[in-house]
């Protein structure tokens, strides 16, 4: 029985070695690697000059970052419900279907993709300028370029929705219906339907979404890049001008630490809210 079971665990091991073997290739090592460069002096001692150095220069690329990349989750979140509501409430099936079968095309495309996608777009002379002047909504000498913070938060919402989206919206399809059926059957509009009972039975996949896609837009470069690299910019074009033009790996690695705490405490809020659920049994 012993050896039986001892066989059995170092068969669990082998299945799961590959694996770990890819984390820690390229998820540990490169962080412990980034973390000694962050830390170390140019003589080889401990230092937080880099930080000090970081913060001073990229304090508000910083900030803008975290402000972009949390307004575009809010905005993900929004549409997201949105669309995974009407297809889980919609009473037209013909709309429903054209709906289920446009919202997922921006979940195949690269960011790089995005990003050029939107810079031709959005920029003065672009498509969407044309559109709503040949619609009358604006006239030619009022059309703008949206190749700013703007055309970020547009990238990353129409790149990011379609992959809350599917989420949320399977979430929503598996659920019972016998509370919709009633709510329904009572007078209650879709859209109180959707807020008092479909959502909060979906929160905790809404929330691992919007967590997953947080942390997704905090490491886009091609988008910021292609769109607003000027400052203030994210933090991402920042670290790459450090490497690129200065060499400069120390300063680089350190606004990565200071990126990752940023994702980390996204992480953060999502356990806490776990854990809250989990200890109140919802």
């Amino acid at each position: 029985m012993i050896a039986a079971a001892r066989t059995g665990r170092w068969r669990a091991y082998a299945l799961i070695a590959p694996a770990l073997i890819v984390i820690a290739a390229f998820f540990v090592f490169p962080l412990a690697l980034s973390a000694i460069l962050a830390f170390r002096a140019t003589g080889g001692g401990f230092t937080f000059d880099h930080f000090i150095k970081a913060w001073d220069l990229y304090r508000t690329d910083l900030i803008f970052t975290v402000g972009i990349v949390a307004l575009s989750t809010l905005v993900i979140g929004v549409v997201a419900i949105a669309i995974a509501g009407y297809l889980t409430l919609g009473e037209q099936p013909r709309a429903v279907a054209i709906l289920r079968w446009l919202y997922r095309w921006p979940l195949f495309i690269p960011f790089i993709v995005t990003g050029q996608v939107m810079r031709t777009f959005l920029a003065k002379n672009g498509m969407l300028n044309h559109a709503l002047i040949g619609v009358g909504v604006i006239e030619p000498l009022q059309a703008q370029s949206l190749l700013d913070w703007r055309g970020i938060v547009i990238a990353f919402v129409w790149k990011q929705v379609p992959f809350v989206t599917l989420l949320v919206a399977g979430a929503m399809a598996s659920l019972e219906t016998q509370h919709i059926e009633a709510a329904r059957n009572l007078g209650a509009r879709r859209l109180r339907v959707l807020w008092d009972i479909v959502l909060p039975q979906v929160r905790g996949t809404l929330l691992v979404g919007l967590v997953l896609s947080f942390v997704t837009m905090l490491s886009v470069l091609s988008v910021p890049m292609m769109i607003n690299p000027n400052s203030p910019t994210m933090i991402t074009v920042d670290i790459a001008y450090r490497i690129s033009t200065l060499s400069d790996y120390h300063v680089a690695n350190a606004l990565c630490l200071m990126s990752l705490v940023v994702a980390a405490g996204a992480a953060w809020l999502y356990l806490r809210h776990a854990a809250a659920a989990q200890a109140s049994g919802g």
